[in-house]
């Protein structure tokens, strides 16, 4: 009804009642001026005389006059175009007066460019859109209600201009928006709103792109209509920031119309002036805001014009200036407190976008809407919340976006005395309990740490009725986790803090002001402060099982203690720390937290721990973790978790305590027996423990580190059959052996041996590497390399015959099933013949101390050479017979590769004085450059390189050869 009342007034009188009153608390007297058309702008006339002004000074807009004023879009039925005489009036301003605006412009044109610029530390509000939506829902049932328009068509009339004809055509067509037919939309739930108003998006895009505009602007004037609508209140915040997307995109799509028809015939630049602008964009945005101005209702056509904020810049300097204090009194006529307010949020908004320096505006809104909070009191809003069984305290809570945006736009690179002055206006309003919040959430945290103890002062003698404290603490603790209070008060803070926190019945408003809290108490004081506050967390979370609805609050909380305790013998010897995790018995939130505390722990724990505090509260994390592997748990995961125990293993250390060490590991082994990479990692651990112990020892052990030693081997032979990768089978035998070996384990070495010779035929043709399938040979031939290098220092077992080991190794390469056409069977055969030339050497190249080798066992004897030369025989004549293979089915070029590598080995390794070696050796060389495959650059070197030798006094015999070959490579 009041809204009604002032259009009433306002068709009648160019007049506005709020800037009416304004003008009587002021001493001013006005006057009312009729006119025949009700959307003019409002205009008061103060009579005063206004000190400095010039006698006889006119001004083109007659504010004193009491004559009626024309009809601007009505003068258009007669033929005039108003937008021309818009134009007329504004080219009639005096040179001297555009002279002196541009050189006083000059003077603040730096300032005003630094003001204008919003920066990143100002929190825009695509960043509060997606809170605002998630925090107020409703499960009731939403409406839309649309006017689409009338279709009816329209006849020129007879002798009617081309130009009246579209006038009027398109004022019809506007008309329409209040006349035409109604559409409803029932029964809603939240998401089909979001969906139907994203619709309501689409289709204003697209009929912008169709050149629609009157059908665009339908649309957003009848989005704007549903911001009247609180029949749903609680879902109001969310209903606003729905609909004032649409808003934005349309006040875009009109800019970027402009801004294109500015660009022709080259780029409006960015920092342009209205000279700049064209005269058909002024007459495009001047017919826009004409538009815009012929809306009835009060709430559309402020939002629209709003949204066309940024457009002013088309038509005047002061134009952006002068709108927002005009949009800021219309405000006034909004009956409903809450539309109200979030109308002065969206005005806000679009001012900090295209002028952040106009801070009066700003100040303005935000007094107008101190204003209004006696109207939430009153009867009409009360009746309104009993109708919708809506609490005062939730009621305020939807104040919060609004009020905390505008306080935000205020505060933004405010000097601290204006805190001082919000703080004073809160106490004047009886310390507002939700104003006060926004305050603190407002300003910079560095004010509002100055202040704590004021703030809490105030605080207490705010009314629980309306705005519970906690929510205040809340606030109040968001400041103080960023910045510090005078290390005196720190305490008395807490302690009044924690008065009210504790008392808070709810589980679910207290864990979301405590966990806020906990972040200040860790960071300003000891294990004793944080250990009060977990207990009293848990006190409060346990009873109901409150905990299960409060996880993510409860892993904020440990986030927080972990981000200021890094010294795990501090964190774990708090009493509540572990009664704490048992609260997490989701199973997954239950690992998030536990891979929470690992990461930490490998990042900060620098030195190697034995402490069994740390230890055991580890062990127990890490077990949690490891027994949420099930057969459904990807493969990354697994690895995941596998890397975060493994760190934790790495960090353990007993130092001297070798068996307490050893102990761990076995404990571990059990633990954490279904993740392959820690059984791996324990077993390196063990295997390192083993060569720590012989360098304590300086390789001479006594009979309990011999012992030791032993018991750390069988740890790892009982260990490797139960991993299931068999390359990790393979190399950890290889690896142990050795580790064996240089304990001088023979037996236990042996057997190692023994094993990696019986996995070998269970070696698959094919692996997976990343995903992908790839062929074994490349690893396959890889570790029987190593196998053979290693051979070299193993002495032949006693029981068995002369290189059983070696033997046994070749067998099984020979009984291997290798791929099709594949010469890796001949390749290890190469390589074994370096191995059996060292072997039949009366001195080995290298050896390992402590142990004896076959130089020393067999001392040279013939019968053990002869054993060595009836197996090289044997290996070079299945070479020569896969090398003939070869030739019959014309692989010449595997052919001629593996020759040269035979070639090689026998120039490095043969006794080339034996007159049949030295002709194979020469035809070797020929059949590697029969077809001409072989790198003649290698060639050439590997020629030089046995010239070179020859030369030596011991090697005279390679001469010959030398010459031999040089016949053949120059034939």
């Amino acid at each position: 009804r009041a809204e009604r009342l002032i259009e009433s007034i306002e068709k009648k009188y160019k007049f506005n009642i709020w800037k009416a009153l304004e003008a009587k608390e002021c001493g001013a007297t006005f006057t009312l001026t009729p006119v025949t058309f009700p959307l003019l702008s409002i205009q008061v006339t103060d009579t005063k005389t206004r000190r400095g002004a010039r006698k006889g000074s006119t001004s083109s807009s007659s504010s004193s006059s009491s004559s009626a004023a024309p009809d601007p879009l009505s003068s258009m039925l007669d033929g005039t175009d108003p937008l021309s005489m818009f134009a007329a009036a504004s080219a009639s301003e005096t040179p001297a007066m555009s002279h002196s605006s541009s050189t006083g412009d000059l003077g603040r044109k730096r300032k005003e460019k630094e003001d204008d610029a919003v920066g990143p530390d100002f929190e825009s509000w695509s960043a509060k859109r997606g809170e605002i939506l998630a925090r107020f829902t409703t499960t009731e049932k939403l409406s839309i209600n649309l006017c689409m328009g009338s279709d009816r068509g329209k006849a020129q009339a007879p002798g009617s201009s081309a130009v009246s004809e579209k006038v009027r055509t398109r004022l019809e067509e506007l008309d329409d928006l209040e006349e035409g037919s109604q559409r409803e939309l029932l029964n809603l739930s939240q998401q089909d709103y979001a969906n139907r108003i994203e619709e309501l998006n689409q289709s204003l895009k697209e009929a912008w792109a169709s050149d629609q505009k009157v059908k665009a602007l339908k649309i957003v004037i009848q989005c704007s209509k549903l911001l009247s609508d609180t029949s749903v209140i609680q879902f109001y915040p969310s209903k606003f920031v729905l609909i004032t997307d649409i808003l934005d995109t349309f006040g875009r799509l009109v800019y970027d119309r402009i801004w294109t028809m500015c660009s022709d015939p080259r780029p409006l630049p960015d920092s342009f002036t209205v000279e700049d602008v064209n005269d058909t964009a002024k007459e495009t945005c001047l017919n826009w805001f004409y538009k815009i101005a012929s809306i009835r209702e009060l709430l559309p056509r402020l939002y629209v014009e709003a949204a066309i904020l940024k457009c002013n810049r088309f038509l005047n300097k002061s134009g952006i200036q002068d709108t927002l204090p005009r949009l800021t009194s219309m405000i006034r006529g909004i009956g409903d407190p809450l539309v109200a307010a979030y109308a002065r949020a969206y005005l806000c908004r679009v001012g900090m976008e295209v002028a952040p320096h106009l801070k009066d505006s700003l100040n303005r809104n935000f007094f107008d809407l101190l204003g209004t909070f006696r109207q939430i009191s009153g009867e009409s809003v009360q009746n309104q919340l009993v109708m919708q069984r809506v609490e005062v305290p939730e009621y305020l809570t939807l104040y919060s976006p609004a009020i905390n945006w505008i306080l935000q736009c205020i505060a933004y690179r405010a000097p601290e005395p204006l805190l001082t002055e919000m703080m004073e206006r809160c106490k004047t309003l009886g310390n507002n309990a939700l104003l006060l919040n926004s305050v603190m959430r407002a300003f910079r945290p560095e004010f509002v740490a100055a202040r704590a103890t004021d703030f809490i002062c105030m605080i207490k003698d705010c009314d629980e009725a309306g705005f519970p404290k906690h929510l205040l603490f809340g606030s109040l603790g968001r400041s103080l986790a960023c910045a510090d209070p005078p290390e005196s008060e720190r305490l008395t803070i807490l302690n009044e803090a924690w008065k009210v926190i504790t008392k808070v019945r709810s589980p679910r408003d207290y864990i979301s002001c405590a966990e806020i809290w906990v972040e200040f108490t860790c960071r300003h004081f000891t294990k004793r402060e944080v250990n009060t506050v977990l207990a009293d967390i848990i006190k409060h979370m346990t009873p109901d099982r409150a905990f299960e609805d409060a996880y993510t609050q409860l892993q904020s909380v440990i986030r927080k203690i972990l981000t200021y305790f890094h010294d795990f013998s501090v964190l774990f010897s708090m009493e509540r720390f572990l009664p704490f995790l048992d609260m997490f018995q989701k199973d997954s939130v239950r690992v998030e937290v536990c891979r929470s505390i690992m990461e930490v722990f490998i990042k900060h724990q620098v030195e190697p721990t034995r402490d069994p505090v740390i230890l055991n509260a580890m062990l127990h994390i890490c077990k949690t973790m490891h027994d949420s592997v099930n057969a459904l748990t990807l493969e990354d995961e697994k690895r995941s978790l596998a890397l975060l125990i493994i760190g934790f293993i790495r960090m353990v250390s007993f130092g001297r305590d070798f068996e307490q060490q050893l102990s761990f590991c076995v404990e571990a082994r059990a633990t954490f027996c279904n993740l392959e990479p820690v059984l791996v990692q324990l077993i390196h651990t063990v295997n390192q423990l083993s060569m720590e112990t012989r360098r304590v020892m300086r390789g001479n052990h006594s009979r309990k580190t011999a012992a030791f030693v032993r018991a750390c081997a069988a740890y790892s032979f009982i260990t490797i059959p139960s991993l299931s990768s068999i390359f990790s089978r393979l190399s950890l035998c290889l690896l142990s052996a050795q580790v064996a070996l240089a304990n001088q384990c023979l037996s236990q070495a042996d057997a190692f041996f023994k094993a990696a010779v019986s996995i070998l035929p269970e070696v698959p043709r094919s692996i997976s590497v990343e995903g992908k399938l790839r062929s074994s040979e490349s690893f396959l031939l890889d570790f029987i390399n190593n196998f053979l290098a290693t051979l070299l220092v193993v002495p032949d077992h006693p029981e068995h015959g002369v290189l059983y080991l070696v033997r046994g190794l070749l067998n099984m390469v020979q009984d291997y099933t290798w791929e099709d056409n594949s010469d890796a069977k001949v390749r290890v055969y190469i390589s074994a013949l370096p191995l059996l030339a060292a072997m039949s050497q009366e001195t080995y190249i290298y050896s390992i101390p402590k142990v004896d080798s076959n130089e020393t066992l067999y001392g040279g004897d013939p019968k053990f050479l002869s054993e060595i030369n009836k197996l090289c025989e044997t290996l070079i004549g299945q070479i020569l017979d896969h090398l003939k293979v070869l030739g019959r089915d014309e692989n010449t070029r595997r052919q001629g590769a593996l020759a040269f590598s035979l070639f090689g080995v026998l120039v490095s390794h043969g006794d080339l004085r034996n007159n049949k070696l030295s002709q194979l050796t020469v035809n070797l060389w020929n059949l590697s450059h029969k077809h001409g495959y072989c790198d003649t650059r290698i060639s050439v070197r590997t020629l030089e390189h046995i010239k070179h030798q020859a030369q030596q006094p011991d090697m005279a015999h390679l001469t010959d050869t030398v010459q031999r070959l040089a016949l053949q490579t120059r034939t």
